[in-house]
């Protein structure tokens, strides 16, 4: 296959990555309703974990991100993280102080919090990321360089769309819109911790 018609269907593939529905999407929608700008800082954030995977892939570790014990490791780190994250912006609402809390974790360390915490975002990379990876790795380096970047920049284009569309809704409705947007934030990044932390109790077991 020609390598320009594999890095087509390769990018097709990807947005099936880039664009599911998860908790960074959560995390990019609720920081853009403070800054357009958030989604670019969490992509880059998002970036510092998945260029080292590519590249852990390369060098032969994507059997080891498949292992029950890594994942549900992964699962239960990230979990508690989305739980504490989710926590701590319904505590703000309850406050009074809408986001006071969020903000302490910057868009760029959410970024890294939010992939690096999830592991079906792991998994994803060790298995149909993985088959891409490889393939890119045997047209050459530079090959597999274009994948990468290319990759990443779906990631930072959606990411980049969300917040500045968060960040349009809140100019346009105010604290109305913010309130419920930390609202639903808060609960959807439960339901994912808790989701994610039972998942991983299942792994461990079967470990």
């Amino acid at each position: 296959m020609p390598y320009g018609a594999f890095l087509v269907q390769a990018l097709i593939i990807s947005l099936s990555g880039v664009m599911a529905p998860g908790p960074l999407t959560v995390v990019v929608v609720g920081k853009g309703a403070r800054s357009p700008r958030a989604g670019a800082l969490i992509a880059l954030g998002h970036g510092v974990v998945e260029f080292p995977l590519m590249a852990a892939i390369v060098v032969g570790l994507a059997p080891f991100f498949q292992r029950n014990a890594f994942a549900a490791t992964v699962g239960f780190a990230g979990g508690l993280v989305l739980v504490w994250m989710g926590l701590g912006i319904l505590r703000s609402i309850r406050g009074g102080r809408s986001e006071e809390r969020y903000r302490e974790v910057t868009p760029f360390m959410a970024g890294v919090l939010m992939s690096a915490g999830n592991p079906y975002f792991i998994v994803w990379w060790a298995t149909v990321g993985a088959t891409l990876v490889l393939t890119a790795w045997q047209y050459g380096v530079w090959q597999l360089v274009v994948f990468g970047v290319l990759h990443w920049s779906l990631d930072l284009v959606w990411d980049w769309f969300l917040s500045s569309a968060s960040y349009r809704g809140t100019k346009v409705l105010g604290e109305r819109f913010l309130f419920w947007v930390s609202l639903v934030s808060g609960v959807v990044l439960l339901f994912f911790g808790g989701r994610f932390i039972i998942d991983a109790v299942g792994r461990f077991r079967g470990v």
